[in-house]
């Protein structure tokens, strides 16, 4: 399958709020727990420094997304983070990986010096191992710092990237 990755529009507001969702109601990566809604979720999308999708060149489907924003706000603006959702039945296939290029190269053309993840759930494996195959560097860990869909706690791991 051949990736594309593109600006949000308005009109993928449904099939990007569908794929965001899956990662939420998982409960195990994203720290919200409301859903999106088509108002919003176009809210949410529209309101980041850049919305990236996937999608499948061949049928058009959005299969993946990323949102980018800055981490903190004046002396530490430089500094973006970002959250990246891959559709359930699409995982697996190194979407996750394009997602996250796509979006070191958009932080730096946005001017930002510096792209952290805050909250890396250490079981997240493929995160994990993604973030290091690209040279992220591992901050510590957090015990207990995300509290998971049953429940439990489990550590988070925040890494950065110098853009």
């Amino acid at each position: 399958m051949e990736i594309r990755i593109r600006e949000y529009r308005r009109e993928d507001t449904e099939e990007a709020v569908l794929i965001w969702n899956q990662v939420v109601e998982d409960g195990v990566a994203f720290p919200q727990l409301e859903l999106l809604n088509e108002e919003t979720g176009r809210a949410f999308f529209e309101e980041q420094s850049f919305t990236g999708l996937a999608c499948d060149v061949t049928t058009g489907e959005v299969v993946g997304l990323y949102i980018l924003h800055p981490n903190n706000v004046g002396r530490c603006g430089h500094i973006c983070n970002a959250s990246y959702a891959v559709r359930r039945d699409m995982r697996g296939q190194h979407i996750g990986e394009q997602l996250v290029g796509h979006c070191m190269e958009k932080g730096k053309e946005l001017g930002f010096r510096i792209l952290q993840f805050n909250a890396v759930v250490k079981s997240n494996t493929y995160a994990l191992r993604l973030y290091e195959k690209l040279g992220f560097v591992r901050l510590g860990t957090i015990p207990g710092g995300f509290r998971m869909k049953d429940g439990t706690y489990e550590d988070i791991i925040p890494h950065y990237h110098i853009l």
